[in-house]
């Protein structure tokens, strides 16, 4: 019996997190993207509306090991032309300098809210997902000791906190929205935290780990 992943003890559930990532690669997480935020039902019709060119990018998503694991996210300045006070990872788009996806999300990260990455440890991947901005974003999953102290770059993030794991796997968290793309109605989810709204491509990259841990 596969117990929902919000039900299990913090031992188990990082068990778990690290058995289903243990096999995730860089290649397979390009190979099947996924669309950020729409519904996995929802997928193929929905892929000819993205852009031809899509710029590869990463971010990390880190789970704080705390007494409570919590996953550790950033609201983006106010004055950003894109995505500006959106709730959203650490990341960025892959520079030539980054060897890969994994270097560009601990680059970004260090970069944007100064956590270091000797206080990461990458746990694996999962499937790259498309923005309709244009973005290629592959999330890299990553535990992080909770020794950690931040230096925030304010011309970048406004405010950086995390929300309870087992929150964002609790189902009755999952907010169902309609949203129009074009000529065709898809189901997005929303994870409200609070007075924090969690929509768009965060909270479709929490729905995909929502669904890795509990398939």
């Amino acid at each position: 019996m596969n117990i929902a992943a919000h039900l299990l003890d913090d031992s188990s559930l990082l068990q778990r997190l690290q058995s289903r990532l243990r096999n995730s690669s860089l290649l397979d997480s390009l190979a099947m993207p996924l669309i950020a935020g729409v519904d996995v039902t929802q997928q193929a019709e929905i892929a000819q509306q993205l852009p031809a060119n899509r710029i590869p990018a990463a971010v990390l998503v880190p789970i704080v090991r705390r007494d409570e694991l919590t996953i550790l996210l950033t609201q983006r300045a106010a004055h950003l032309r894109n995505h500006a006070g959106q709730i959203s990872f650490p990341g960025g788009r892959i520079e030539a300098q980054d060897a890969d996806a994994i270097q560009t999300a601990l680059r970004e990260t260090e970069e944007e809210i100064g956590l270091s990455r000797q206080h990461v440890q990458v746990l694996g991947c999962l499937s790259s997902h498309f923005i309709f901005t244009g973005y290629c974003v592959t999330p890299i999953v990553a535990l992080v000791h909770p020794t950690f102290n931040l230096e925030i770059d304010t011309n970048e993030v406004k405010d950086v906190f995390e929300v309870p794991l087992k929150y964002v796997l609790n189902p009755i968290n999952h907010q169902a929205r309609e949203r129009q793309i074009g000529d065709i109605t898809v189901r997005v989810y929303d994870l409200p935290y609070g007075e924090r709204h969690i929509w768009g491509a965060t909270a479709g990259i929490l729905m995909n780990l929502y669904r890795l841990l509990n398939q």
